[in-house]
């Protein structure tokens, strides 16, 4: 059997990975070859270099859907731990503007400058161009956040009377940005916010709240209408360690496998960050595959898991070129030493990075 399809670039750099047991959303495939053209997955294998992998596990690269861009630097952290995009949260449009559609490192797709109310923690951190004070203002920060290049939109939302978007203005920006066909992804940590995402029609919600269980019919209305949650494990486990109340984060872990049981696609997003005053800074890269044992100790299987670092972030950030290994999809790809569905620390079995068709040093 030989993935892929032949790119219109005949001349293009080839390699043949023969022997690779390849992940394909469900199962381990049989020894097969698949062939890198260029960026993209391909079929031509004439002249490629063959390098016999030797029955090791071929992965899509792998997609962390909350992170928070440092520098231009930043990239360059994530790629040797497999993380071949990653969708920042709230940065500087300036910073994220040559990072995106890049080639040999890490990918990044940004919501530019977050939408956050005034007396929240967020209002005072990242000031008066990010917050909104009422519904009115709605359709020119939107408009302003789509002209300086922003994939979505970052809302920030507390439970009523903690300083976030009022419900009124919430709803305003969720319509803006659905009017110009962007994605509306919702900070929320505590279940009033939860409530409020859900009100307002966002598309995702990231964060979990830790302590407190999410009521059953806000999970049922996050599955039956169809809202999709990145609950950042990594990062609220360490802000409740921070905060003094580590015993709560199993109420976190509960409300993940109580979003998954009913159906709920989640995605794995660490936060991670280098931002300073922030008490927990999940490092680059090498957090997501923390998130990813966390998400299988909140009820995921391993499957899943890896799904939610692949497949379904590329699916619901509607990133159609990436997220599987299948014909024409870009060479994003993480060679394994180990089998990851029978162990999923196994993830860290790392021999070799692929971003768009370059490998990428250790």
């Amino acid at each position: 059997m030989l993935f892929g399809v032949t790119t219109s670039n005949t001349a293009a750099r080839r390699t043949a990975l023969d022997n690779v047991r390849v992940f394909d959303g469900n199962a381990l495939t049989a020894p097969t070859t698949v062939v890198i053209d260029g960026t993209l997955i391909g079929a031509d294998d004439s002249g490629a270099e063959r390098i016999d992998t030797g029955g090791a596990i071929l992965l899509p690269g792998f997609i962390d859907a909350h992170v928070h861009i440092a520098d231009t630097e930043s990239p360059a952290r994530f790629t040797p731990f497999g993380v071949t995009t990653a969708l920042d949260m709230t940065c500087d449009p300036a910073i994220v503007a040559g990072l995106r559609h890049t080639v040999g490192t890490t990918d990044v797709r940004s919501a530019g400058l977050g939408i956050v109310g005034a007396e929240g923690m967020h209002g005072k951190f990242l000031g008066e161009p990010a917050i909104i004070h009422g519904a009115e203002q709605a359709e020119a920060m939107v408009a302003q956040r789509l002209s300086t290049g922003s994939d979505y939109i970052k809302l920030v939302l507390e439970a009523p009377g903690e300083g976030g978007p009022d419900a009124a203005s919430a709803k305003a920006v969720v319509a803006e940005a659905h009017a110009r066909d962007l994605l509306v992804v919702a900070h929320a940590a505590s279940p009033g916010a939860y409530a409020m995402a859900l009100d307002a029609g966002v598309d995702i919600i990231t964060h979990v709240p830790v302590g407190f269980p999410l009521p059953a019919h806000d999970i049922d209305r996050i599955a039956g209408e169809g809202r999709v949650v990145v609950p950042t494990l990594t990062m609220m486990e360490g802000m409740a360690a921070a905060n003094g109340f580590a015993d709560a984060f199993g109420a976190a872990l509960a409300n993940v496998g109580a979003l998954h049981a009913a159906g709920v696609p989640v995605l794995a997003g660490t936060d991670a960050n280098a931002s300073p005053g922030v008490p927990v800074n999940p490092a680059f890269g090498e957090s997501l595959h923390y998130e990813l044992e966390l998400l299988v100790r909140a009820g995921l299987s391993p499957v899943d898991a890896l799904n939610a670092a692949t497949a379904l972030p590329a699916r619901h950030f509607r990133l159609t070129d990436r997220g599987s290994i299948a014909p024409g999809l870009r060479a994003d790809l993480v060679l394994l030493e180990a089998d990851p569905l029978a162990d999923i620390t196994a993830t860290r079995s790392i021999r070799q990075v692929y971003s768009a068709g370059l490998p990428v040093a250790s």
